[in-house]
């Protein structure tokens, strides 16, 4: 079983920048997938962005490419999503998960565990 927990979320004025890191540990981290997802107030998760074990192989949703941008470090454990010129509508709690496999996917059921979420609050 692995354990995830995210950190990196806050404040942050329209416009602004915030990194998320999510370190992973209780399993080999670097032989699976990885993925950012998101859930605002009232609203179902969505899908963020992924990556695969090698980190060669990235998806984005639409709303947030050319802004978000997501890597990891396998020798840390480690996850990133980078998330510049945010917006109001990027406010919610972000997740990240691990893969069922070595590539990414876009949907929940792509990925097995959870971390427990980090608060991003975009104000204007």
């Amino acid at each position: 079983q692995v354990q995830l927990v995210e950190s990196g979320g806050g404040l942050v004025q329209a416009g602004g920048s915030l990194r998320l890191s999510c370190v992973a540990s209780g399993r080999t981290f670097s032989r699976y997938a990885m993925g950012w997802f998101r859930q605002a107030p009232g609203k179902e998760r969505e899908f963020v962005s992924a990556l695969s074990w090698t980190g060669d192989l990235i998806y984005y949703v639409d709303s947030v490419k050319g802004r978000f941008t997501i890597s990891r470090d396998n020798a840390k454990s480690t996850v990133y999503l980078q998330m510049d010129n945010l917006k109001i509508e990027d406010t919610a709690v972000y997740y990240c998960a691990v893969g069922r496999g070595v590539l990414p996917g876009t949907l929940a059921s792509d990925f097995g565990s959870w971390g427990r979420g980090t608060q991003v609050t975009v104000s204007s």
